[in-house]
């Protein structure tokens, strides 16, 4: 019956009324106590913040954290990361959720294979460890804008982290796909989820006052009932706290602690005091220093804030890989973005192996857990494998013409608005624009990241954020003027994430004057884009190859693969796939100097030495 008709008809809302009369006295004759599951009795309050303690119902509980993140790390090792965790007397996983992963094209969702988050989840309550979840939207996290998906930039008026009407809306849809899947994994419905961060850092950024309490409503309205928390670093702990979470916060350095007992009360009273990161090591970035932090400080700093009555999460236990293209960057002073190992000299190294941090560390904890912890799990195997030299070649000029028809465009497009990928445009890889010129000059544009010039097949020199101009030569006749465009990685951190566009951005000029007739391919180097380069296109390495280029070679195991490492002496820059999986990027200023390769990503056996992409363990490589 409609809405109109019980108004109309008041003799049935007052029947309506005394049966929902008639049903409360019934309900209060039953015992509540025996319609709740047997399992859940006991799971009433959760995680709550009372006075200067966390309490876990009715017991005082002390976090002691690790983070992993499952979409850095290989599916099939995810319960080996976990059980060194365990046994390292921690009793908490923390994990981000990556938006750019989970919805890379609007409205399309992956939770499958590496991403599927309920099966980590599940298996951390499975190994009897709680979960702190932190689902964003932005996360940093060193990944490319943060983990917020490139397509939300097609908005030339975008503000990314505001309560912008295209940005909240695009939160909301995807809000509404993830928070479904999170609801059922909470402590008070059954699952180990004990908090909730409400996105993260957002003290630093603090561009608009309503967006925390719009987010932390966004997780409310969808059936978040665990406790709230934020995150902030010493420099946004005074713009970050939200009324009804609890602040935490992010240090590295013991001389910061003071922060735990001055800022934290002042801002929010007693409270329980966490430091929801405590860096353990710190990224990398490329042509910079390999970071370190010495073990026997790490423990010295993890024993200083358990004794000022504070929980702690390692930031990272274990960083894993920026497998693909996922790796952010950095800018402030000049652009620098993440290598492809997220190794972070963390407790465990980029393969899941032990360090002196992890022994050091477990002993502290095992001198809390008033039983035996449990023993540390046995390292997964390593093999050297021979050496293996491509055998087939494509070198990019040729591959063209089996890529479809250009986009065609009089102006330069920035990755994000390429026509492609169903109107969500180019989120990663590389980019080639193309225009005909006939004289020379000086060439000037604003290029995003890194552009290789040519002239027809000709490289000349390249175009970054420090050469922004280069000399075009004397040319005869009409000459194809090529870009070769790679995105390194979208900035994760600070003020200028909105700005974050790839490719050409604006006019490309020649002495001055707009190049027009732009002839444009997307390379982004998707399982599909691989699988257009069938048998009959490649042709054996020539001694002098034309780069950029294709290369193929096989790689034989045994019947039981093992964890490696891939060195490539003599390459320059380029990417690895093996098998089609995208192990990441690799350039020789270092400071990486392999690239990890495991084991769970290769099959067994002897495979042949032949262009299929289909087969086992071809790896395909692109260098650039």
């Amino acid at each position: 019956m409609s809405t109109w008709a019980i108004r109309r008809q008041p003799g049935r809302r007052l029947g309506l009324l005394a049966l929902v009369v008639l049903s409360f006295l019934v309900l209060r004759r039953l015992d509540w106590h025996n319609l709740i599951p047997p399992w859940l009795r006991h799971r009433q309050l959760g995680l709550q913040a009372k006075g200067q303690n966390f309490m876990l119902e009715s017991s005082t509980f002390w976090i002691f954290g690790g983070s992993v993140h499952y979409f850095r790390v290989p599916r099939q090792y995810w319960r080996d990361r976990l059980l060194k965790l365990k046994a390292c007397g921690l009793n908490t996983l923390t994990t981000y959720v990556p938006w750019n992963l989970h919805e890379p094209e609007r409205g399309k969702f992956d939770f499958s294979g590496n991403l599927d988050l309920e099966a980590f989840i599940w298996m951390a309550a499975e190994l009897g460890l709680w979960v702190i979840l932190r689902p964003g939207p932005y996360i940093c996290s060193e990944i490319d804008l943060g983990g917020l998906p490139s397509w939300l930039l097609q908005d030339p008026d975008m503000k990314l982290r505001t309560t912008y009407k295209g940005f909240t809306e695009a939160v909301d849809l995807y809000f509404d796909h993830l928070i479904a899947r999170v609801v059922p994994l909470q402590y008070k419905l059954g699952g180990p989820i004990i908090a909730v961060q409400v996105e993260n850092e957002y003290g630093s950024y603090n561009k608009d006052p309503a967006y925390m309490p719009y987010i932390k409503k966004a997780l409310e309205d969808r059936g978040i009932v665990e406790l709230l928390l934020t995150s902030d670093n010493k420099d946004g702990l005074s713009k970050g706290v939200v009324q009804g979470v609890l602040a935490t916060i992010n240090l590295q350095s013991q001389h910061e602690l003071h922060l735990l007992t001055t800022f934290l009360l002042n801002a929010q009273g007693i409270q329980p005091k966490m430091v929801m990161e405590y860096w353990t090591g710190w990224f990398d970035s490329w042509g910079g220093p390999h970071n370190i932090l010495d073990s026997s400080e790490v423990l010295k700093t993890v024993s200083a804030i358990i004794d000022a009555g504070s929980s702690v999460n390692l930031y990272m236990f274990h960083g894993g890989t920026n497998f693909g293209f996922i790796n952010g960057a950095m800018h402030f002073n000049e652009y620098k973005s993440d290598v492809t190992s997220y190794d972070y000299d963390a407790v465990l190294t980029e393969a899941g192996d032990y360090t002196a941090k992890y022994f050091k560390l477990r002993d502290f904890f095992g001198s809390f857990s008033g039983a035996p912890l449990p023993s540390p799990p046995d390292l997964l195997p390593k093999t050297a494998y021979e050496p293996l030299m491509p055998a087939f070649y494509l070198s990019l000029w040729d591959a063209l013409k089996y890529m479809g028809k250009p986009i065609k465009s009089e102006n330069p497009v920035n990755m994000e608005n390429l026509p492609v990928n169903d109107g969500n445009g180019q989120s990663f890889g590389y980019t080639l624009y193309e225009t005909t010129i006939a004289s020379s000059g000086i060439l000037s544009g604003l290029v995003r990241d890194r552009g290789q010039v040519f002239l027809n097949t000709v490289s000349i020199g390249y175009l970054d954020y420090n050469k922004k101009k280069i000399d075009i030569p004397l040319v005869q006749g009409y000459t194809v003027l090529r870009i070769l465009v790679e995105n390194r990685g979208r900035v994760n951190y600070g003020e200028n994430i909105n700005d974050q566009r790839k490719g050409l951005i604006g006019d490309l000029y020649l002495d001055g004057s707009p190049l027009k007739n732009f002839r444009i391919y997307s390379l982004d180097m998707k399982k599909s884009f691989f699988q257009r380069f069938t048998i009959n296109k490649w042709s054996t390495v020539p001694e002098v190859p034309t780069f950029p280029a294709f290369f193929l070679g096989g790689l034989s195991v045994g019947p039981s693969p093992s964890d490696t490492f891939l060195k490539l002496e003599g390459w320059e820059k380029g990417v690895v796939f093996i098998n089609g999986l995208n192990l990441g990027r690799y350039w020789n200023i270092g400071p990486q100097e392999t690239l990890y390769l495991p084991g769970a990503w290769l099959d067994p056996g002897i495979n042949q030495d032949k262009p299929e992409p289909q087969r086992d363990e071809i790896p395909s490589h692109f260098f650039s």
